[in-house]
């Protein structure tokens, strides 16, 4: 069996923040990073936003990103909510890279500007981003495990965590969950 991608502490992903914060394209690469712990998205679902996808006609930021079959894993669409914590990194993120197009992607790079990351490449920066941070053992699927085994550490019902996730099977979603030693200690404590 494939070893999991880490789950990250809250202290980890500070450190990976910090990191983030001492290099070139600090603020794409938080957002980017942050969508993924935030609202759970996969890397190629990352790589595929536009600039429509997240801002409406009004200039406005939308509370659901709405992705189309092309986006996502598989041959369905989905929705992403986006939170008030994800809401604020895609505020200042849209104020230093201001929208063009609605069908550019939303994040840039250096090569390719309107076309933005493919998946792959989306995956190798992650890679590097926890790399350089020292994070052992942390991929581009980290942050999606993070955000799902944070929610069911909350108590979210793993019915509502498959559908964040846009996962078809309760099965799937189980083998995201992570659990530690402060989770069975605290779950014990509710008996």
């Amino acid at each position: 069996m494939p070893k999991q991608a880490k789950t990250l502490t809250a202290q980890e992903l500070r450190r990976v923040l910090d990191y983030i914060a001492t290099r070139p394209h600090a603020l794409r690469n938080r957002t980017m990073l942050l969508t993924t712990h935030y609202a759970g998205m996969r890397v190629g679902e990352v790589a595929n936003l536009r600039f429509g996808d997240v801002i409406d006609l009004a200039g406005q930021l939308r509370n659901e990103i709405r992705l189309d079959a092309q986006q996502t894993k598989g041959s369905d669409g989905r929705v992403v909510f986006v939170n008030a914590k994800l809401k604020k990194e895609f505020e200042a993120y849209l104020r230093s890279y201001p929208p063009t197009k609605p069908d550019d992607r939303l994040f840039y790079t250096q090569k390719r500007a309107g076309s933005g990351f493919t998946p792959n490449t989306l995956a190798q920066h992650f890679h590097y981003l926890y790399k350089g941070a020292g994070i052992e053992g942390a991929s581009s699927h980290s942050g999606r495990r993070t955000f799902i085994t944070n929610l069911a550490a909350k108590g979210v019902s793993v019915r509502v965590l498959m559908s964040l996730a846009g996962h078809r099977s309760i099965s799937t979603t189980q083998g995201y969950i992570d659990t530690n030693e402060d989770m069975m200690r605290r779950a014990v404590e509710l008996v």
